[in-house]
């Protein structure tokens, strides 16, 4: 499915993406957002959210070192 997106967003048609599996849509996002209880608390390139280490603690599974 993702690779069917990129490739429609690759003709220069704009998507609007609300997914539950965060790790794929941010490695493919140009510009994300994070919402907690209803409200955008983070936005960045889907590289900066990958990268954040609270994004990666509280959506991405992952633990602090």
């Amino acid at each position: 499915m993702f690779r069917i997106i990129e490739e429609i967003n690759q003709t220069g048609v704009t998507i609007l993406l609300v997914e539950q599996n965060a790790n794929a849509a941010l490695k493919i996002a140009h510009e994300a957002y994070v919402l907690e209880t209803g409200l955008v608390t983070m936005h960045g390139t889907g590289k900066e959210l990958l990268s954040d280490e609270k994004v990666k603690q509280a959506y991405l599974g992952t633990t602090a070192h």
